[in-house]
């Protein structure tokens, strides 16, 4: 027998991540237009990456992967969703290639760690919390600082030095920030997301 208040529920969250997954997108092609670049590196400084780590944060694993997917194909496409409003194929060739496909990994790993067993309020923990956005600002370098020194033809040192050194100062803290700025979400809005 089919249950109509489970049915409308199934439906409200299904509207509510698709919705979530629209957001996630915006707001990772917006980060994309603060690209500050550092001298000696090809890599920008960008808050993409905090709204990837974010997707991971609110949506459970498939959608994370997926809503990140749609991004790089909207930029694969052209579309100036990439660093500096720049949008094409041979980004995924170029110096940011790896970190591109590392936002997908990452997104997707953070949910992974944030769909771990909770709490009945639907918060996560505080190591569950710390443990999903070091893995999510961390995976895009693992995945990054090889195809930089790939491409680039730098030794992996060097690509460490140019890839990564000069971004993880900022990334500790935009994940401070974000951080501190989950701990305030009330526990009625946990219980909604993912």
């Amino acid at each position: 027998m089919i249950d109509p208040e489970t049915d409308f529920e199934q439906t409200v969250t299904y509207a509510r991540r698709i919705q979530m997954a629209a957001l996630m997108v915006a707001l990772i092609a917006a980060g994309s237009f603060i690209a500050i670049p550092l001298p000696g590196t090809p890599v920008p400084i960008v808050l993409q990456n905090l709204f990837v780590v974010l997707t991971g944060i609110v949506l459970p694993p498939a959608w994370a992967l997926i809503t990140v997917a749609v991004y790089l194909v909207m930029g694969a496409l052209g579309l100036p969703v990439f660093a500096g409003a720049t949008g094409g194929l041979a980004h995924f060739a170029g110096p940011t290639g790896g970190f591109l496909v590392g936002f997908a990994a990452a997104a997707a790993a953070t949910a992974v760690v944030m769909n771990l067993r909770g709490g009945a309020s639907g918060r996560p923990g505080r190591t569950r919390l710390v443990g999903a956005l070091g893995l999510g600002f961390l995976l895009p370098y693992i995945l990054g600082v090889p195809w930089l020194a790939r491409v680039t033809g730098l030794s992996l040192p060097a690509a460490l030095g140019a890839g990564a050194l000069p971004f993880l100062p900022g990334d500790a803290v935009k994940a401070i920030v974000l951080y501190l700025l989950l701990r305030t979400v009330p526990d009625s809005l946990w219980r909604h997301l993912r």
